[in-house]
Formats: structure tokens, C-alpha cells, sequence
């Protein structure tokens, strides 16, 4: 890796990892979706790319995790595929969020941003459930660094 990958995020795969379809590459970033989990993969199309990765702050089964972890900024990936390069490009996007009466209301920021960014977070809470068992409510990690 040289000077300006770095400076792009360019990454390259480990040596003896075959070039995959875009077909298949696509089947498998969709296949990480799961109910259970707090984003989502799934078709670009309507912001004009291929795959899109965000978290699932709209879905009334999340909203309420993200607003009691105090969720301030939200990132959206926008990724569109190379077949002739063999290379995935990625955008991402930071969101502020407002909450109001739990509600999140999403706006882009101010700022403008384009490539990539770093961030690590993580958050867990702690004590009685619904059923009135004692333990963890929500536990999450967040590394949005690209390896």
C-alpha cells in the first residue's frame, strides 16, 4: 500500500482471496441483514448506487435504543460496485439526529464530507427488563474503521 492508498482508503485484499462477482459480492453484503440487528444492507438504487448500509434509526423496534445510548450522528454508506477495476467504491454520508419525545428527527449536516471516516463507539445498558429480570438491556459496538 502505498502513500496515496492511504490517503484514499484504498485497500486491497490478502493475498490469495479470489476476485468474487459482483453478484456475489452483492448476495453477501445483503446476507449480513438480520432482524435482530441494528442496520441495514439493501438496494441503492434510490440514491443512485448499488448497495447502501445504514442504521436502522426509523424502525420503531430501534428508535428507542438509539435514543436512550444519546445517538447524536448517524453514518450511511453509499457503495457502488467496478466490475472492470474489480473494486468496491464507498461514500459515506454523517447524519445529526434530534430527538423530540423520542422521536428522531434526521438532518445532513452542515458540513460536507466525502470518502472515509473513522469512528469507534460502543455502549451497553444495564438493569430491569420488561419481564423483570435483571441485566443487559442493549449492548452495542460501533467500528466504522475499513481494515
Amino acid at each position: 500500500m502505498g502513500f496515496w492508498d492511504l490517503l484514499t482508503g484504498k485497500k486491497y485484499p490478502a493475498k490469495g482471496v479470489p476476485r468474487q462477482p459482483v453478484s456475489a459480492l452483492r448476495d453477501s453484503l445483503l446476507s449480513i441483514n438480520r432482524d435482530t440487528a441494528p442496520y441495514l444492507v439493501r438496494d441503492g438504487a434510490l440514491e443512485g448506487v448499488d448497495i447502501v448500509a445504514e442504521w436502522k434509526i426509523v424502525d420503531a423496534q430501534w428508535y428507542e435504543v438509539f435514543a436512550k445510548a444519546g445517538i447524536e450522528r448517524l453514518f450511511k454508506v453509499l457503495m457502488r460496485f467496478d466490475e472492470t477495476k474489480a473494486e468496491v467504491r464507498a461514500v459515506d454520508q454523517e447524519w445529526s439526529v434530534e430527538w423530540r419525545a423520542g422521536i428522531p428527527t434526521m438532518a445532513l449536516t452542515a458540513q460536507a464530507f466525502r470518502g472515509q471516516t473513522w469512528e469507534k463507539s460502543f455502549g451497553k445498558e444495564i438493569g430491569f427488563r420488561e419481564d423483570g429480570s435483571f441485566g443487559v438491556i442493549y449492548e452495542y459496538s460501533f467500528n466504522h474503521r475499513r481494515n
